[in-house]
């Protein structure tokens, strides 16, 4: 096996050469709340694409062998895909179900429950799609509980249910997903939409099991400004109840500023975790000029996030054999 996995790093290195990290950011281009997954044997980043809100009405998404060597794919869907998404297309979460791939997304930035937009969904046969509209209209377009539909992440939980936590504004909900992402369907108590919002929760959630133990995951903070963030919580079950336990990313002014809005990829051959995430570099002031950035991630012997450190020099090759 240990000759194999040699011979395997040694063709690989022939392919891609010898970099010795991914370099910070990993990103050519502003690009902000990446969704970073593992499809087909290669690791995939989408995007928001960083500009102001009447051009974001596109998405790119990103491929490697390794976390260091990343390949564009340009345009893989936009506006004119999605007919009633007109701007500030925001945020990716994308899931692989049978062989269909499910990109939701916000768009429309709507403010009220009398404007039209929300959460939708794209869905292609590949990671790299052409991706087309699977619903015709948004999935989640009203303010349940006060979140505004913004900032989905779809989490497969280990008994195969799959569930939405999204919301902006300071409140963050839960919702069962029909089986086959139609639609909602209600939880064992009947409830459609279950708030979940811990103690300083803005936007961006993400949650992960660890252990048998559930990490949830949120940014905080006000995204244009220095003090964007991301903290946790744990608890035995998506619902909560979820007390916060504090700050793991946050901006180093040697670095850089607005550490936030992350996901977490998990290589479970090597049981390495990173963090990906956008921030503002130190001479930039505009809002959008953000730049996605990879960390690694560790915990310490209590099941605990240790606080992650921003750096320019990323993260060591890491091909998914």
């Amino acid at each position: 096996m240990k000759k194999l996995s040699f011979i395997f790093l040694l063709l690989f290195a022939m392919k891609y050469g010898n970099a010795q990290t991914s370099g910070n950011p990993i990103l050519k281009g502003w690009y902000a709340d990446p969704e970073a997954v593992i499809f087909n044997n290669q690791y995939w980043i989408y995007p928001t694409y960083s500009d102001v809100y009447e051009k974001q009405v596109l998405f790119d998404a990103f491929s490697s062998p390794d976390l260091v060597h990343w390949t564009k794919h340009e345009r893989i869907f936009d506006t004119s895909a999605i007919k009633w998404a007109k701007r500030a297309m925001w945020a990716p979460a994308i899931v692989e179900k049978d062989h269909k791939y499910y990109f939701f997304f916000g768009a429309n930035d709507i403010q009220s429950d009398k404007e039209y937009g929300g959460i939708g969904i794209a869905v292609a046969d590949k990671p790299e799609g052409p991706y087309k509209d699977y619903l015709g209209k948004p999935l989640i377009d009203k303010f349940y509980n006060g979140a505004q539909p913004i900032d989905q992440y779809v989490f497969h939980d280990k008994d195969g249910a799959y569930y939405i936590i999204y919301g902006g504004w300071r409140h963050c909900n839960i919702a069962k997903l029909k089986d086959d992402f139609t639609g909602i369907v209600p939880m064992q108590d009947g409830t459609l939409f279950k708030e979940i919002t811990p103690e300083k929760y803005v936007e961006g959630p993400f949650m992960f099991i660890r252990n048998n133990k559930y990490y949830f995951m949120w940014s905080e903070g006000g995204w244009t400004g220095p003090d964007y963030a991301v903290a946790y919580a744990i608890a035995d079950s998506p619902f909560g109840p979820f007390k916060r336990v504090g700050k793991i990313l946050q901006q180093d002014s040697t670095v850089a500023r607005g550490a936030g809005h992350h996901s977490i990829i998990h290589n479970e051959a090597t049981d390495k975790w990173y963090i990906i995430y956008h921030r503002r570099p130190l001479n930039e002031t505009a809002a959008n000029h953000r730049a996605t950035c990879i960390e690694e991630m560790f915990f310490d012997e209590n099941g605990m996030i240790k606080p992650v450190k921003l750096t320019f020099t990323g993260v060591a090759p890491q091909p998914l054999q």
